[in-house]
């Protein structure tokens, strides 16, 4: 499947552009189904962009927003992914959105995966927006090379839904949707920040394993053309 690269100055005009792209492709699921949703990445890349989001002119109460990934922590952790969008993005405006956290208090990461896939399930599919980052080792979600359930995580034959994923370097037990939950989003973006990131995407975007670079999967076998926002 082919990519596509959209370069901007830097990370603020980045943050307006991609900002722009997702505000106006959940207003158009909003008017054509009545409801929109998106899963978004964690990290520090995608808190202008979330900044910017929240101030856009949606029917928020029809959104549901949820996370592709999370670490098996509670929403107070500083590390905690559901934290980062709730200071971040459910602001302002967007306040108004649904949310669906990953995290579940439970005896263990895997239990937690099974509870939130049954309350997953309950979104539909696909999703209408996607948004990725992706790690200079090229993870992508939760999709770490070396991960325990890696190979599961990323094959076409394993269902929508949660799994878990441990990997050296990774720190806390994840929660990640599977690939097949993200692969066929109406609109799957890309978003890297940073000349060491493009490196990265340019040897993902060469030949090798899907296992030692897991973004390949996204790249090689998405179901419409994945939009890369980059910026230096």
């Amino acid at each position: 499947m082919s990519a596509r690269l959209h370069e901007f100055k830097d990370g603020a005009a980045l943050a307006e552009g991609l900002a722009d792209r997702v505000s106006a492709a959940l207003a158009d699921a909003v008017a054509v189904r009545g409801k929109a949703t998106i899963a978004v990445s964690g990290g520090s890349t995608p808190k202008a962009f979330f900044k910017s989001l929240s101030t856009r002119d949606i029917d928020w109460a029809k959104v549901t927003i949820t996370l592709v990934d999370e670490r098996f922590v509670p929403a107070d952790n500083p590390r905690s992914n559901h934290l980062l969008v709730a200071e971040n993005l459910l602001q302002g405006k967007a306040q108004a959105a649904n949310f669906l956290p990953l995290y579940r208090q439970a005896d263990s990461a895997d239990e937690a995966a099974r509870i939130v896939s049954r309350d997953a399930d309950a979104l539909g599919a696909p999703f209408d927006v996607v948004i990725l980052g992706m790690g200079t080792d090229g993870h992508t979600a939760s999709f770490f090379p070396g991960g325990n359930n890696l190979a599961t995580a990323i094959s076409a034959e394993t269902p929508r839904g949660i799994i878990t994923m441990e990997a050296e370097g990774a720190g806390e037990t994840r929660l990640t949707f599977t690939f097949a939950s993200l692969q066929d989003a109406r609109l799957l973006v890309l978003h890297i920040e940073g000349q060491g990131k493009k490196d990265v995407l340019a040897v993902a975007e060469g030949e090798g394993p899907e296992t030692d670079m897991p973004i390949r999967a996204v790249l090689r076998r998405a179901a419409t053309p994945v939009d890369i926002y980059w910026a230096p």
